[in-house]
């Protein structure tokens, strides 16, 4: 593939980047009557010309370490729920090195599919793919903490619950475990016990942590203790009761998991054998399974095999994922 189909597809993404940017920027400009409320009453308070960024007191978290770059992000659409996601997956770089990771493996992508000699569609796909890798480890790493969190849970009850009833109250014993249990939970309550000495409200200080860790099994704990708080009750017990639920859901997960196990490995199998023995009857046969890239109806035959793969994966998914 020449140098001036490479350099074609190159601009035709970044014209394409940018116009969805400037679609996203123009909308919420449009549609999101928040900034200008907010401009008006600090204007109101403090009279003359004021910027929102010279007045506030809530911390921002910053996409980039330059300042330029962090305002040019700030304006891209869905940026705030990458961040999110970072924060969730407890990574400790920042989105502007995500974006250039993207960036990146879009290129390298992109110029070892075309040094392969694929077509159009193969090389964009496979440019795209690669661009998504970074994502995709985003992702699994997030899961994976909140499989971690989930499982320290019941234990950080039960230590709250013994303080509790040893006199402490619940402060403290919202220190305790952030004192005695590893991350990612100690240190997620180690943030929302740190928001209540600030001068934050329990009540959202636990909304901020809840927001934080999307986990069923802490909603079930911020609403108990949120509702107890306004309504009276022995919070021991109830601790406790959230406790030895939480437990119970998690063993009725480890179940079906293994129930569902013989259908997940037929998933890879499926997904597996094709490439296996397509490249097989590549090494015995390079020119017959070089058709399906060289001619037509080959690469048309490939897009269909992927397309009913792709279908079975997901009917697959959904078959043994049983939510709880």
């Amino acid at each position: 593939m020449d140098t001036t189909f490479l350099l074609f597809i190159g601009l035709l993404f970044g014209a394409v980047m940018l116009l969805v940017w400037g679609a996203a920027s123009a909308w919420q400009a449009h549609r999101s009557p928040e900034a200008g409320r907010v401009e008006r009453r600090l204007r109101d308070i403090i009279g003359g010309d004021a910027r929102a960024s010279d007045v506030t007191i809530v911390k921002e978290r910053r996409l980039s370490a330059n300042p330029e770059l962090d305002r040019v992000l700030r304006r891209l659409p869905a940026i705030g729920r990458l961040d999110r996601m970072l924060v969730q997956a407890g990574a400790r770089y920042l989105a502007e090195r995500l974006l250039l990771l993207c960036a990146g493996g879009f290129v390298l992508g992109l110029v070892l599919a075309s040094l392969a000699g694929l077509p159009g569609l193969a090389v964009l796909a496979c440019a795209f793919g690669a661009a998504g890798l970074p994502l995709l480890n985003l992702v699994r790493a997030r899961q994976a903490r909140l499989e971690k969190f989930e499982r320290q849970l019941p234990d950080a009850l039960d230590m709250m619950s013994r303080a509790l009833r040893a006199g402490h109250a619940f402060p403290t014993a919202l220190k305790l475990v952030c004192d005695e249990t590893a991350a990612p939970l100690g240190e997620e309550f180690k943030t929302a016990f740190d928001e209540v000495n600030f001068g934050v409200a329990m009540g959202d200080a636990l909304n901020n942590l809840a927001q934080r860790v999307p986990s069923m099994d802490l909603q079930y704990f911020v609403v108990a203790v949120l509702i107890q708080r306004e309504t009276g009750g022995n919070l021991t017990e109830l601790l406790a009761s959230i406790s030895s639920i939480v437990r119970g859901r998690q063993k009725l997960a480890g179940q079906v998991r293994v129930l569902s196990a013989e259908g997940r490995m037929s998933a890879w199998v499926l997904c597996l054998l094709p490439f296996g023995a397509g490249a097989m009857m590549y090494a015995a046969n390079p020119e017959m399974m070089g058709m399906l890239v060289t001619e037509s109806g080959g690469r048309k035959m490939l897009g269909a095999a992927a397309l009913m793969m792709v279908l079975g994966v997901l009917a697959i998914r959904k078959i043994v994922r049983i939510r709880l």
